[in-house]
């Protein structure tokens, strides 16, 4: 059983839905995992916001890896750069979707 989202993408503000901002967010973080750290063969990303907090503070950042060979302490350090990364640059995801840069679905 894979993850899934039930987040429909059409229709929500892009400045402030987070869910559609956190959709490609997560998309990113999982294409830029699977491109950038060797061995990796799938990637799960999963993000949950909290009312209250920070877009760029989501209550949950969880990501499921499944890899040839040994996750070592290298591999979840480049990972969690990766996710820091992308989430350091949330504000810009707005400017993106809004320019029809990056696919919703």
């Amino acid at each position: 059983m894979r993850s899934m989202s039930l987040e429909a993408a059409a229709g929500k503000n892009p400045v402030s839905h987070v869910g559609k901002i956190y959709n490609v967010v997560a998309q990113r973080i999982a294409d830029k995992i699977y491109q950038q750290v060797n061995g990796i063969t799938e990637v799960y990303v999963e993000i949950v916001s909290q009312i209250g907090k920070p877009i760029n503070e989501p209550k949950i950042l969880n990501i499921e890896i499944i890899k040839d060979g040994e996750l070592t302490g290298e591999v979840k350090n480049e990972v969690d750069a990766i996710a820091k990364e992308e989430l350091s640059r949330i504000t810009h995801i707005t400017e993106l979707i809004l320019r029809g840069e990056v696919s919703l679905y």
